[in-house]
């Protein structure tokens, strides 16, 4: 196991990293969905970072549980007017994509979080974190409205380094009248009188419903304790949201919060961010309808984690087309070994082909431990796969073929988390499992979810049809 080093984000440098309780926990947080829409793929890419940091970790720290807390947004401004356009509740709605998304996180391969806790489940301690923050002076109430006082937090922007002496109410900071101070934010807001239908819990400071920032605040802690190993999310999170969520947190606390902070670089297109509010995305299962999922992740880990990524079909084509060589490898080395060899090297510890296996398995774990470098690391793998190559032509031991495929599998499947089965035969399970699920559904009378799913495989390309001889399906 090397050496570690994280950029830290609030230090601006890479860090060695160390788990707080190095024979037992790691403790890491990252900011979910608001849950109002299909993940796009900006957001396939955060997941599929902090999933494979999760995996690296699990790999050089084995005696560790990874504790890892995800959370979903379950109750928003964006949901509420999402519910409303599609004559819904907040709640089936959140509940809607909720589900979608993590149908797609495991498409992605994505691992399934430890906790992800839902915001609405969170609510009494919300209150008892609000009330605890009033107590201390660190937040006030005015009509009704719970505000967070950025002044009572002498190291605000200590993460985001901006000064809060220069910081001028502006596009990320709402203006209210009822501030002492424009930079002060949110922690509880009422119900709106002509809005008696949103979702609202009664509260010492009326019914009314959370911000965002303290929600985030109240899970880590819950779940993490005061101190965690590492909190991520998107580089747009730095200022306000995860600003906010240390002077929330270390006010109570007196502690740091997180040890490090890592932030994902955002997926551009025309390099420009992909996000919803630019209307600039493909959801997840668009690009899904034209690359296997397999493809797409390792896509997604071509560049490095801190960096834009740009996002256009030929990236993805040649991802595709690097993902090929590799499983082509391997299907070469399980002929291989799967019939007689003609020729038996000897093989030794020394041997120069062991060797080399080696020091590949060193360069791409050096590369990982050098602030979880993927793009270096897969570098690594296709000189790993070129070296193979040509050494399998010179009738090597069965040793170095069986020692070859368990090393890229290693590295692809269970460091990088990319599949190297069939996506075809992949393809086909899900697809029949799936509508399985519905014809349950249907049994049970559950129309809606049978139409969900009906929905979700259209999505697909997949076209199902109810025969008096049963379920017929095919491709678009």
């Amino acid at each position: 196991m090397g050496t570690l080093k994280i950029y830290n984000t609030i230090t601006r440098q890479k860090e060695e990293f160390t788990p707080k309780e190095p024979e037992n926990t790691i403790k890491i947080y990252t900011c979910g969905q608001t849950v109002y829409n299909d993940i796009h793929i900006g957001n396939a890419r955060f997941y599929v970072i902090f999933d494979t940091l999760r995996r690296f970790l699990k790999h050089e720290y084995p005696n560790c549980e990874i504790k890892f807390v995800q959370n979903f947004t379950d109750i928003d401004d964006k949901i509420i007017q999402r519910a409303e356009e599609e004559n819904q509740s907040a709640a089936e709605l959140a509940e809607k994509y909720i589900t979608s998304t993590i149908e797609d996180l495991k498409d992605l391969n994505v691992e399934e979080a430890t906790i992800a806790p839902r915001a609405t489940e969170e609510i009494e301690e919300i209150k008892a974190m609000i009330l605890e923050l009033i107590n201390k002076g660190f937040a006030y109430e005015n009509n009704g409205t719970v505000y967070y006082s950025v002044k009572s937090f002498p190291e605000y922007g200590k993460l985001s380094k901006k000064n809060i002496n220069e910081l001028n109410a502006g596009a990320r900071i709402e203006v209210e009248e009822n501030k002492q101070n424009p930079m002060d934010f949110v922690l509880w807001k009422p119900r709106k009188p002509d809005k008696e239908k949103e979702p609202a819990w009664d509260s010492p400071w009326g019914f009314g419903r959370p911000g965002w920032h303290i929600e985030c605040s109240v899970m880590a802690r819950k779940y993490l304790g005061d101190e965690i190993d590492i909190h991520g999310g998107g580089v747009d999170l730095i200022f306000p949201h995860h600003e906010n969520e240390i002077a929330q947190t270390e006010a109570l606390t007196g502690k740091p919060f997180s040890r490090f902070w890592m932030h994902c670089g955002s997926l551009t297109k025309d390099h420009k961010k992909i996000s919803k509010s630019r209307g600039n995305f493909e959801t997840y299962r668009e690009v899904r309808k034209r690359f296997p999922s397999d493809v797409i992740r390792f896509y997604l880990l071509s560049g490095h984690y801190r960096m834009p990524l740009e996002f256009t079909d030929e990236s993805l084509k040649a991802a595709q087309v690097g993902l090929t060589r590799i499983k082509t490898c391997v299907k070469n080395l399980e002929y291989a070994i799967s019939k007689e060899p003609e020729y038996e090297t000897p093989t030794t510890p020394d041997n120069p082909n062991i060797l080399m296996l080696k020091q590949y398995k060193e360069l791409f774990f050096e590369a990982m431990s050098d602030d979880f470098n993927t793009a270096d690391a897969i570098s690594y793998v296709f000189e790993l796969v070129k070296y193979v190559n040509i050494q399998s032509n010179n009738k090597p031991s069965n040793e170095f073929l069986i020692k070859s495929l368990e090393l890229i599998t290693e590295l692809m499947r269970d460091i990088l988390g990319v599949d190297l089965e069939k996506q075809e035969e992949k393809d086909i399970n899900q697809i029949i499992s799936l509508i399985e699920k519905r014809q349950e559904a249907r049994k049970n009378k559950d129309f809606a979810e049978s139409d969900r799913i009906r929905n979700q495989l259209t999505e697909m390309g997949i076209i199902i049809e109810d025969t008096r001889e049963g379920i017929r399906w095919h491709r678009v």
